[in-house]
């Protein structure tokens, strides 16, 4: 399911427009990335957690040529699935 077709079920289940709907979906990507940017987690109860997480700095390895290159630190984000969530896929 990609974005837009996100927004037209929100739109259908909560009886809004589609304009609405997206509008709603835009913010709360927008609020979850500006807490992750804070370095704030984002917990949705019973859905999971979005958390940011620093990754140190480390060799890798080329897969063509073997030589070994260096990996710069960054950060990145991870998501920790809630109870419901899980019970739900499984």
């Amino acid at each position: 399911m990609r974005k837009p077709e996100l927004a037209a079920v929100i739109a259908e289940k909560a009886d809004i427009t589609r304009d609405q709907a997206n509008r709603v979906l835009n913010a709360m990507l927008d609020e979850i990335t500006g807490a992750l940017n804070r370095k704030d987690s984002v917990t949705l109860v019973g859905f999971g957690t979005f958390v940011q997480r620093h990754r140190g700095a480390r060799t890798g390895k080329n897969p063509q040529t073997g030589e070994p290159v260096k990996i710069k630190a960054s950060n990145t984000v991870a998501f920790k699935p809630g109870k419901s969530l899980r019970d739900a896929v499984n």
